[in-house]
């Protein structure tokens, strides 16, 4: 007797897909760990002139390389010192966080677009334009994704809009790819063949037929792309074709302050920690979600 028939015998009423979808995600502690620190991140940003101490960008003169409060004594207003210049770090962290979010946002929207349209466009009609397309994201691919990143930046000037465009550029590859393979997958199956000889065009069957049996790759991809995004952003910044001084964000606030690394410890660690704890809590709900959506992960 199969599961269904034990259900319908005992009257017993499925599970609802949300209240399965947790089960199996919060299985994953690390998952739900990082989880609860994204959601502690957007409502950081979200609120940071609410909480930020002091603004982001004024320069205290008199409070220069401050160190934080439990290395001064407790006599300090700065939780976690100050910069080479006399600015809050705390703050200024509060604020990155709402940048690098703004730009995983983004770049993720930008990226997931372009490349459900050009996967599942490639993958459905396949022939010369597939070729074309899927060619085309090779050669991104074979070039280093940071170079191809800093050669765009040079290309359209350094600025966060155009970091945030060459990310998006760097990373559209990946999407075009598991979007084509999954479509590739689905088309030749019964419900498509159905749909097919009921009528449905091109349109149709692409985004409401066969998309959205496509989507539980795509979401693990989009989620993994945020710290791909963020991390891309920081280094970008770190270079100096980011964010501009004196944006506060994580990257920029690591190249202004590799100097001061000896003498001012603080003022390089505490980014880097924001940088390193946020890209691994996206990294653990990436994994939490593959396998809640992946049913061959499920016991």
């Amino acid at each position: 007797m199969n599961e269904t028939a034990i259900i319908a015998e005992n009257n017993i009423s499925p599970p609802h897909p949300l209240k399965e979808f947790w089960k199996y995600f919060s299985e994953n502690k690390g998952a739900v760990a990082g989880l609860w620190f994204i959601g502690i991140a957007i409502l950081v940003a979200i609120s940071a002139n609410l909480i930020a101490p002091h603004s982001p960008f004024t320069q205290y003169r008199d409070a220069i390389l401050q160190p934080p409060f439990w290395m001064d004594g407790g006599t300090t207003e700065f939780i976690l010192g100050t910069d080479d210049v006399g600015r809050d770090i705390l703050s200024r962290l509060i604020f990155g966080a709402r940048l690098s979010l703004f730009v995983g946002v983004i770049v993720v929207t930008l990226s997931l677009a372009v490349g459900i349209f050009l996967g599942i466009t490639s993958g459905y009609f396949g022939g010369f334009y597939e070729t074309v397309v899927m060619r085309l994201m090779d050669i991104m691919l074979a070039l280093p994704s940071l170079l191809l990143a800093m050669a765009i930046v040079a290309i359209l000037g350094p600025s966060l809009q155009n970091a945030i465009l060459a990310i998006a550029v760097v990373v559209l590859p990946h999407y075009v790819r598991l979007t084509r393979a999954s479509v590739i997958g689905e088309k030749s199956k019964d419900y498509v063949t159905s749909s097919r000889v009921s009528g449905a065009g091109p349109f149709r069957m692409m985004f409401v037929v066969i998309l959205p049996n496509c989507m539980a790759p795509l979401i693990v991809q989009a989620t993994l792309g945020f710290s791909s995004a963020i991390l891309d952003a920081a280094a970008l910044g770190f270079l100096g074709m980011g964010a501009q001084p004196p944006t506060p964000e994580w990257g920029a606030m690591l190249a202004n302050s590799l100097q001061f690394v000896q003498r001012a410890w603080w003022v390089v660690t505490f980014p880097g920690l924001a940088i390193l704890l946020t890209v691994l809590a996206f990294n653990l709900a990436g994994d939490g979600l593959r396998d809640a959506l992946d049913p061959k992960m499920k016991r």
